[in-house]
């Protein structure tokens, strides 16, 4: 009868902090065609993709949308896009 005896034991766990959940997708005009930008609360970038893929009409089914991204609170988080496109802009909030 085996109990175990002479096998390791696993190491104790590390705990590490989470990563925050995203809280908006933006959804705006690119160079390369239309993206989408996962942000935090804090509006920090955490991922960029092509919005053309299919978990954004999974993402966006229940979330509430406002059109526009041109508020003093995306200044720094969309440096890069021009005012036009930030107008155009679909900000989705995220309620996961």
């Amino acid at each position: 009868m085996n109990q175990g005896f002479g096998h390791e034991l696993p190491s104790r766990h590390a705990q590490q902090e989470h990563r925050q959940v995203s809280r908006y997708l933006v959804v705006i005009a690119s160079s390369a065609g239309p993206v989408a930008k996962l942000f935090l609360d804090s509006r920090e970038l955490v991922g960029e993709f092509d919005a053309g893929t299919e978990e954004i009409a999974v993402m966006t089914q229940n979330a509430s949308a406002s059109a526009g991204a041109d508020g003093p609170e995306w200044d720094k988080a969309l440096r890069g896009h021009s005012a036009s496109e930030r107008a155009a802009a679909v900000v989705y909030r995220l309620d996961i």
